[in-house]
């Protein structure tokens, strides 16, 4: 039975904050994010960028919560079709050992009822290349994975 859920991580030698910021920025989103390659702004939040895989345009809202330092990105084909469907946490060092100038950043995503198996394949490769991304966005000096 396939998994019907997907976590992918990284250690980050960033403080949380900055982490955090970064992913909550949609611009920055089109520098990493696969499904949605070089994001411009297209208000009320939102922004617009296209797929690597087919150049189809996607749509996507970043909702930040610094509280308990979560972005929640609502996605769709559309502005008006968005729905929260891929979630990032970050976890400052000290919550796991280490100290503040580092993190952990991951990526969820939650498999979808319409979601066929190529498609859930594709999201779980994607994530696990684009944490390393992230990775590499933030911390230019760090090229190893966790």
């Amino acid at each position: 039975m396939p998994s019907n859920s997907h976590s992918a991580s990284v250690i980050c030698h960033v403080p949380a904050a900055r982490a955090l910021a970064f992913l909550a920025d949609g611009v920055q989103l089109g520098r990493w994010a696969l499904g949605c390659w070089q994001t411009r702004d297209v208000g009320n939040g939102v922004v617009q960028g296209h797929s690597l895989f087919d150049g189809q345009p996607g749509w996507v809202r970043p909702v930040a919560d610094a509280e308990r330092m979560t972005v929640i990105y609502h996605v769709g084909g559309s502005p008006q079709t968005l729905s929260p469907r891929i979630h990032a946490t970050v976890e400052p060092g000290t919550a796991f050992g280490e100290g503040d100038g580092c993190c952990r950043v991951s990526l969820h995503a939650s498999r979808t009822p319409d979601m066929d198996d190529a498609r859930w394949l594709r999201l779980v490769r994607c994530h696990e290349v684009e944490v390393l991304l992230i990775q590499s966005q933030l911390d230019p000096k760090s090229h190893h994975s966790s």
